[in-house]
């Protein structure tokens, strides 16, 4: 009897092949899919589990950054708000921040001064203009120490920062990207005209260009994967935040001045809380997990109670994250002082040059970084496709960026037997495809099982279908941040009925 011939099957090979799941692989990602490449990309862990499901979470111009002359970066970034506000209206919206004249501190003129630029500088529309506050006679002065008697009202926005990262991947998808989880990266090797990859477990992938966008890790993905042991580019910067019970009612958030020259944030979050930060902290290393130390939590409780007519205390503190900033080491003295601006830089030493690295950068600026890499890659490649930058919606933003509550009230007539404040977390999370989630459902039974704050069963089985769950910390504390809000107990029950659900 004939032997079956041995088939040698080739690697898929694709055009692009992009180390690193958060905002900046995923917005080029897509990017490159929707302009005609063949992409691959791969994260080590959960996407966005570094730093980009670790901000502030504001779409925003940077303020302070005016005073580091980083113009064209404040420009660029105030042009991003209402643009990214446009495409995701459920998970991106207008917030006004209050800026309490500190006398001891920036003169108001030089405040007002810097707010008029910040007003004038992006083409802002949409998002209302400054405007000066009597702090004693306003509602909005309540909870601030009555030696605050005068303050600056002026526009940003806030984004949910984990979930921007999944929809810039579900489009990239879309567009025929293929995306994978939990997938390392562990060696390329440049031969002929294109890079060998080992993948994952052992698999292997070629690809014509590699574009290293592992954020905090570009440095350690370039000694590990590449085999440049003296990679110094980046340095490390730790954000911390602490999240309390609220500590007031109205919607506006507050920008709080300290005499070190550095600011933070006062934000309203997640119905029942209030979010402070950030720190700066030089990291050493990515060893372990950035934790919030002692004496960031007693920095941020200080600065905070000294605006605050009630302190701060860390008694009230109820859950704390740090993410580690990627900064381009300009050489800065200080981590305050470093740039925030994004750095794309091939690698001439391997790969002719199709090794390209992204040295820091922020969340604002996700879009205008990917369609600068992608004038790189077109020189490289060669045009695919027209230019798709284009301003589309991202899946569940089909809607007017004033519609959000018309919205909830249309699903709310629809599926009547949810609660008003579930079904508005519902589409704060998902716009338009909460019909996905809810389907045909009639009353709550049709749901599924619960498991506190509004978490069902359906919900659970959408994520793991379209948005790469695969652990309970997944949903908790990047899809959704229900963690804050579900006790020790339902965290639990889920966890045993997680593997479950399918």
């Amino acid at each position: 009897m004939a032997s079956a011939k041995q088939v040698n099957v080739q690697p898929p090979h694709y055009d692009i092949l992009i180390i690193g799941g958060g905002i900046n692989g995923a917005g080029i990602a897509r990017e490159a899919a929707n302009r005609g490449y063949s992409v691959c990309l791969c994260d080590s862990g959960d996407f966005g589990g570094g730093t980009s499901s670790a901000s502030t979470k504001l779409i925003h111009g940077g303020l302070r950054y005016l005073e580091h002359y980083e113009f064209r970066l404040v420009r660029e970034s105030l042009m991003e708000r209402e643009v990214l506000w446009k495409m995701a209206p459920h998970i991106i919206w207008p917030m006004r921040f209050v800026l309490p004249h500190h006398k001891g501190l920036r003169p108001a003129w030089l405040l007002r001064l810097g707010l008029f630029l910040y007003d004038n500088l992006g083409g802002r529309k949409l998002l209302p203009q400054t405007k000066t506050l009597n702090l004693v006679e306003n509602q909005i002065g309540a909870p601030l120490k009555t030696m605050f008697k005068k303050g600056f009202e002026y526009s940003d926005c806030w984004v949910e920062d984990s979930r921007l990262v999944i929809l810039n991947l579900r489009d990239a998808q879309h567009a025929g990207a293929v995306i994978l989880p939990r997938t390392p990266v562990k060696s390329a090797e440049f031969k002929g005209d294109k890079w060998h990859a080992v993948i994952g477990k052992s698999e292997e992938v070629s690809a014509s260009l590699i574009i290293n966008a592992a954020g905090p890790w570009v440095d350690e993905v370039l000694r590990g994967v590449f085999g440049i042991n003296d990679a110094r580019n980046v340095r490390l910067v730790r954000g911390s935040h602490i999240v309390v019970r609220k500590k007031y009612e109205h919607d506006r958030a507050y920008i709080f001045q300290n005499s070190d020259e550095r600011i933070i944030f006062a934000i309203p979050y997640e119905r029942d809380f209030t979010l402070i930060g950030t720190t700066d902290v030089e990291q050493e290393n990515l060893i372990r997990k950035p934790q919030i130390s002692p004496e960031e939590v007693k920095y941020l409780c200080e600065m905070a109670s000294e605006y605050f007519t009630e302190p701060v205390t860390e008694n009230d503190i109820v859950w704390t994250y740090s993410g580690v900033r990627p900064l381009f080491d300009d050489g800065a003295s200080k981590a305050q002082e470093a740039t925030r601006d994004y750095v794309i830089k091939a690698e001439e030493t391997l790969g002719s040059g199709r090794l390209i690295n992204i040295f820091g950068g922020k969340i604002t600026t996700f879009r205008s970084l990917a369609g600068s890499m992608l004038s790189q890659v077109e020189e490289i490649l060669g045009k695919r496709t027209a230019d798709q930058h284009g301003q589309e919606f991202f899946p569940g933003g089909d809607f007017p960026v004033h519609g959000f509550e018309a919205l909830v009230n249309q699903f709310r007539h629809k599926y009547d037997f949810l609660p008003h404040s579930v079904m508005t977390r519902l589409v704060r999370h998902y716009g338009t495809e909460v019909s996905s989630i809810l389907g045909n459902s009639k009353n709550i039974e049709d749901l599924g099982k619960h498991f506190g704050a509004g978490l069902y069963e359906v919900e659970i089985k959408f994520l793991k279908k379209h948005e790469w769950v695969e652990e309970v910390e997944d949903i908790l504390f990047r899809r959704t941040k229900l963690g804050i809000h579900l006790t020790e107990d339902q965290i639990k029950n889920l966890k045993a009925a997680f593997p479950k659900i399918s």
